[in-house]
């Protein structure tokens, strides 16, 4: 049995741009989403990342978990278990089904969650609008995430960024019309931001459906396409509900790190969401070299090839490398023309935000190469199986910085950048941590499939 995907720099590319672009057209719809809301006002774009941040944390745990398939199916192919690839996307699919109730029951939770924190109205009532409203439409960013899995886990990652670069060219101009109030519907702020991208997520969800249906029906001809197999159920909840809860929990108090920030008020609000929405530029296409190492590495390890792994993954981290360093030097050099896209909406764009925002970005680049590091690593343990271990350590990091960043705001008062740097340090952890578990080598004794 061999290797489906050779350790070689084409062969990777080959997988890993259409992710790195399927991800950064997500950046480009956030983006320009946010940018039409610096139109209406600094408290709507500064609930757009609170809000959305809120959502997104409801729907980490179940995108981890029924995403985690993907790690599976990559395996199953390498092992040449084809039939296992589409199965093991059946699961998947229930999986999404039966998360949407628990979505939909944490909908008036959001409004509870921002009355504890303690902000401005002016900040929570638009952000709460936004979060339900997302949550809504949390069942297209289950199923997407499922018939993704399938695509992905295969390598064959075009059909995904056809339909994440579709979902990204109807949310623009929806969210255009919506929330400004254009094509004959009326002016509906941050709550057309929400529909438009619920409308964007819905179309990409359809045209993966109808190229997962073409491929059970055509190369993989399947029969009984919708058969549960409690077998690959148990391992997918096995190996998923870490890989999970890690995500959920992290980006909980990631959250938190959001709301601490916002407390400080609307300005060092809008400054940290500028700051941010230029950073995703940056993580975001390094999330999909993290997904490009589970599929290839989990091909590799399917065919019970550890040295193509191993090989794989340094390739993948340099490519990370390069481009985080690139993304260091774009936002060092340009940060003050960068922060002027957003600040030119306000009644004063060289003014305090402004120069807050530029500097928050600057400090950024002192974790943009661990992050590069710690997801593309972060991949490769995933795609073997080591997910209770990441999502243990991951955690940790995690909520001693949102305890770390609560306590000094909060209990010691201290100055919004010295609170910003709790960030930098619970990054730079974190790569550590995973670079230890990656050399010891633990990895390779895990059995993900039989």
């Amino acid at each position: 049995m061999s290797a489906p995907i050779e350790p070689k720099l084409g062969r990777i590319l080959h997988i890993a741009l259409p992710i790195v672009v399927s991800n950064a057209s997500y950046t480009a719809m956030l983006f320009i989403d946010r940018l039409f809301l610096s139109r209406v006002g600094k408290h709507e774009l500064a609930a757009a990342m609170s809000g959305g941040m809120t959502a997104f944390v409801v729907m980490s745990f179940f995108i981890g978990l029924i995403g985690y398939a993907a790690a599976l199916v990559a395996q199953y192919y390498g092992a040449g278990r084809h039939e296992m690839c589409t199965r093991a996307t059946t699961q998947a699919l229930y999986l999404a089904l039966a998360s949407y109730p628990l979505v939909l029951a944490c909908i008036p939770l959001v409004d509870d969650f921002f009355a504890l924190t303690g902000q401005d109205p002016e900040l929570t009532a638009p952000a709460t609008v936004y979060g339900q409203t997302l949550l809504w439409g949390g069942i297209f960013v289950s199923v997407r995430t499922a018939l993704s899995s399938f695509f992905v886990g295969l390598g064959r990652t075009r059909i995904v960024m056809a339909a994440h670069v579709t979902g990204t060219l109807v949310t623009v101009p929806l969210n255009y019309a919506l929330i400004f109030g254009h094509c004959g519907v009326p002016a509906l702020g941050i709550w057309g931001a929400a529909l438009g991208t619920i409308g964007g997520s819905a179309s990409s969800c359809v045209l993966l459906g109808v190229f997962y249906l073409a491929e059970i029906r055509g190369a993989f001809k399947v029969e009984r396409p919708l058969r549960f197999a409690p077998d690959i159920a148990r391992r997918l909840l096995r190996f998923g509900l870490p890989a999970g809860a890690e995500p959920c929990l992290n980006w909980c108090a990631f959250n938190i790190f959001v709301q601490v920030m916002h407390a400080y008020g609307a300005d060092t609000a809008a400054a940290a969401t500028i700051a941010f929405n230029f950073d995703t530029i940056a993580f975001v296409p390094l999330m999909g070299l993290g997904a490009a190492a589970t599929t290839v590495v989990g091909q590799h390890l399917g065919a019970r090839d550890q040295a193509g792994a191993m090989r794989s993954t340094a390739l993948i981290l340099r490519m990370g490398w390069l481009y985080a360093l690139a993304m260091m030097a774009l936002f060092l050099a340009g940060a003050d023309l960068l922060v002027r896209i957003f600040a030119s909406g306000f009644a004063d764009p060289d003014g305090e935000i402004a120069d807050m925002a530029a500097a928050m970005l600057r400090l950024l680049t002192l974790y943009t190469l661990a992050n590069a590091s710690k997801l593309i690593l972060g991949g490769s343990l995933r795609a073997a199986g080591d997910t209770r271990w990441l999502m243990g350590v991951s955690v940790a990091l995690h909520w001693a910085m949102a305890i770390g960043v609560y306590l000094l705001a909060h209990v010691v008062a201290v100055d919004p950048y010295v609170a910003w740097f709790t960030l930098i340090v619970m990054n730079n952890g974190q790569v550590l941590a995973a670079w230890y578990r990656y050399r010891s080598g633990v990895w390779q004794a895990i059995r993900l499939i039989d």
